[in-house]
């Protein structure tokens, strides 16, 4: 948690950045919940940075009581009440291409994983059994797949959904360049070999993978989530596990968090992968991750609440007579620039050249490599308004853009 105290610039901060150090103290509070913390810094802090660790509910929020930003170091923010931050006068930000790299990397193992089947490779020569023969090869490796003509369906395509797009053609997802059109939520899931999970959590979308969307999927497809725990009703799919409707799949995030296989419904669920949250880590996305983070906060210090910030989240439910909604400052410090983003929102190199289309609402269309012409073969950045749905496989590669 960070705290700026306005009279004497203080900070309280769980992944401090030099960025601030000139605007006031730099320190560092490790709490996992509001109770954890200071009652000085729940008196006096005036900006907060935290990771998806903690949770911040109006009771929580209501302890703060000059609090005027939170920044969320990564891109989910399902964990606070972001319309009770804002009637409080709390702005809320994100950092919408955290780690995209490292996330997509991440669910492009677990994809391998799931149709390659290493670890259970690994573990069967971890307790003993020798393989020799064609017969041995073929019961140990049982299961493992071809990935090549598979069709991949991508649920959620910001900038990590289209980065794994661009990762999975270079494997053989998709085989030409023609437009596979999903309209639904339905359509994705009943024409994919496999499910990749790439949204954020909300209200609207809680438990979008259960018992019913489940037997909307291919019998014996994969499903891979490395974005929200809380997407995967795990009591259903435990059991389609155990049915077998779902041939494997591989999980980074869970509803219950620190995840434990020693309770919970999937505890003894068959070919499953389970990472603790950690898709997104490697140093350098922790530093990029922290930095623009730390700018967000430095742009809410020294300029105008909402209006100077990059990422608020929240801004439909800010109530702009608070009266720390404006924090005065005796010189205005200048911005420093946070970690740029190799992949940033809208761009996707898979081929060909994008039209320009400047409209909400319109459909850009990428070009053929081989011609000048925009046809109905070349892949289509689709407005899918509500699901999102992304589908890249046999007949090509589908791409959604949320404006």
């Amino acid at each position: 948690v960070l705290g700026v105290l306005k009279t004497s610039p203080h900070i309280r901060i769980i992944g401090g950045m030099p960025i601030l150090k000139d605007l006031a103290t730099v320190a560092f509070c490790d709490a996992q919940s509001t109770q954890q913390i200071h009652e000085k810094v729940l008196n006096e802090a005036v900006g907060a940075m935290r990771y998806h660790t903690i949770t911040l509910t109006r009771e929580d929020l209501e302890k703060f009581k000059a609090l005027s930003v939170i920044v969320r170091i990564g891109s989910g923010y399902d964990n606070v009440d972001i319309k009770a931050a804002g009637e409080l006068g709390i702005a809320v930000c994100n950092i919408p291409s955290a780690a995209v790299e490292e996330t997509s990397d991440s669910t492009i193992c677990h994809i391998l994983n799931l149709y390659r089947r290493n670890t259970w490779l690994y573990q069967a020569l971890r307790e003993g059994t020798l393989v020799q023969i064609v017969e041995q090869i073929r019961e140990v490796a049982s299961g493992a797949a071809r990935i090549r003509g598979e069709t991949l369906g991508l649920i959620g395509f910001g900038c990590t959904g289209q980065a794994v797009a661009v990762r999975a053609k270079a494997f053989g997802f998709s085989r030409s360049l023609g437009v596979q059109r999903v309209y639904t939520l339905q359509d994705l899931l009943y024409q994919s070999d496999c499910v990749s999970l790439h949204c954020n959590l909300s209200e609207h979308n809680h438990h979008l993978i259960n018992d019913f969307t489940i037997k909307q999927m291919r019998q014996g497809a994969f499903l891979v989530n490395a974005a929200r725990g809380g997407l995967v009703d795990e009591k259903a799919l435990a059991q389609a596990l155990k049915e077998g409707r779902i041939r494997g799949a591989a999980l980074d995030v869970h509803e219950s968090e620190p995840f434990s296989f020693a309770q919970g419904p999937l505890k003894d669920a068959p070919n499953l992968i389970c990472t603790p949250h950690t898709a997104w880590y490697s140093e350098q996305a922790s530093l990029e991750m922290r930095e623009p983070a730390a700018t967000e906060i430095r742009r809410a210090i020294t300029g105008r609440i909402p209006e100077s910030l990059r990422n608020c989240v929240n801004k439909e439910f800010f109530v702009i007579t608070a009266p720390w909604s404006v924090i005065d400052q005796q010189a205005i410090h200048p911005e420093l620039n946070g970690a740029t983003y190799r992949y940033p929102p809208g761009i996707v190199g898979v081929a060909g050249r994008t039209s320009c289309c400047h409209g909400k609402g319109c459909l850009p269309v990428l070009d053929t490599a081989n011609t000048g012409l925009k046809t109905v073969q070349a892949p289509v950045w689709r407005i899918l308004p509500h699901l999102n749905c992304v589908l890249s496989g046999q007949v090509g590669c589908e791409f959604s853009k949320t404006l």
